[in-house]
């Protein structure tokens, strides 16, 4: 049943992250850049939010008590947002508040609007209200000192507003991955220009830099090298002086006379940590190391190049980030029959609908060769079909990744 030479999936996966230790220089960015940056220090508080007793409606800000007894109140004053009430209030006295404002000195309470009517210039509670309500006391989200974003944390939208909240006008940030990107092949020329009897409009590494920097990568193009040793092994030279954490290849991984890749590296003494992987699409894929520069090969063919980015260099990337690398595969329900698999463990690129049960269906496209990028482009997941896996009806159980 299993191919020779050919290592599983999950084994290659093993190989590629084993060693692989979080990029340890750090830089400081704004608030503005911070969106999907890895935190190399934790966010601590440089103030008190709120930093004073505020409403949390708009209303009177009063003394509890006086709303016990159905009288009148004298409206002294008011306190807005930015603009609160300078003085304080004795018994008997209210002070009309808005959402946000300070309470003022002497008040313990808010009275909603709806709950007041306002006769005379006077302010009459329409029902009593205890000491404490609808007011957000200094301190409440958080005080000067507290430590709110541990290091290592992903900065969300949620906690780019608080480290802002927190008075934090710059973070202390991972560095992120430098990935080069290098096409190899006689037969590639780029979009725009003319295309020759014998040549295809490259693609793969738009796909796979696009790939690369939606997931907080920084990446350099590093344009189509001919099938030519020497030009691919300056390229390789050129990722090293440059001091690239991952060098990426797109084709000439497989084993034809045109399949240079390999020899290059073994020429400057990388040694693989595999090449072939018993999956479908991408069998020809090679991974190793020159020095601490990560390398990556991917096969050629688009479905295959684009496959094995999500599986082998998204977790590449995520853990030279510091982020957590874990398993993207989610439970669903086949939408179709599928035949019984064979050798290679299968990626079949599939729409997913959601039911009315909540179950994700999931429904194999009908071309599924590794050429087509229209495919691919189409598809909204992987359907994964293990090593072996006997024929599964519609409406059996099945695993799949999404694709962003």
């Amino acid at each position: 049943m299993n191919s020779p030479g050919l290592i599983p999936v999950d084994e290659a996966l093993r190989r590629l992250l084993a060693d692989v230790e979080p990029i340890p220089e750090t830089e400081e960015v704004s608030l503005a850049e911070a969106s999907g940056r890895v935190l190399a220090r934790p966010v601590i508080a440089d103030r008190t939010q709120p930093d004073f007793d505020a409403s949390a409606m708009d209303g009177y800000a009063v003394c509890a008590a006086d709303t016990l007894t159905g009288g009148s109140l004298d409206v002294i004053g008011a306190s807005a947002a930015g603009r609160g009430f300078a003085g304080a209030i004795q018994s008997g006295q209210c002070v009309r508040i808005f959402t946000g404002a300070p309470v003022p000195s002497g008040a313990d309470a808010v009275i909603i609007q709806e709950n007041t009517r306002l006769e005379d210039g006077r302010c009459i509670p329409l029902e009593p209200v205890e000491a404490g309500r609808n007011i957000r006391r200094a301190g409440n989200d958080f005080a000067r000192g507290d430590a709110l974003i541990a290091t290592g944390s992903v900065m969300t939208p949620g906690r780019v507003a608080l480290a802002a909240s927190a008075g934090r006008p710059t973070l202390m940030v991972r560095r992120r991955p430098r990935v080069a990107i290098l096409a190899t092949g006689d037969e590639l020329v780029l979009p725009g220009d003319e295309v020759g009897p014998s040549q295809i409009v490259a693609s793969n590494s738009f796909g796979v830099a696009a790939f690369a920097q939606m997931k907080g990568s920084t990446v350099l193009d590093f344009g189509i090298a001919p099938d030519d040793e020497v030009a691919i092994g300056a390229r390789l030279d050129r990722a090293v002086a440059d001091g690239i954490d991952v060098f990426v290849t797109i084709g000439g991984a497989s084993v034809g006379d045109h399949d240079l890749i390999g020899p290059v590296l073994a020429s400057r003494g990388v040694a693989l940590d595999f090449w072939k992987v018993r999956m479908r699409p991408g069998k020809p894929l090679m991974a190793g190391r020159l020095g601490p520069m990560r390398i990556l090969g991917l096969p050629g063919n688009p479905a295959s190049a684009l496959v094995t980015t999500v599986l082998f260099l998204e977790p590449l990337l995520l853990s030279l980030a510091g982020r957590p690398v874990e398993s993207r595969e989610e439970a669903g329900v086949l939408g179709a029959d599928v035949p019984a698999n064979d050798g290679r463990q299968d990626f079949v690129r599939a729409s997913l609908t959601r039911r009315g049960d909540g179950r994700i269906e999931v429904v194999p496209l009908p071309r599924q060769d590794s050429s087509l990028l229209s495919t691919y482009a189409s598809a909204d997941g992987l359907l994964v079909r293990p090593v072996g896996a006997p024929p599964a009806r519609r409406g059996d159980p099945c695993r799949f990744i999404r694709l962003d």
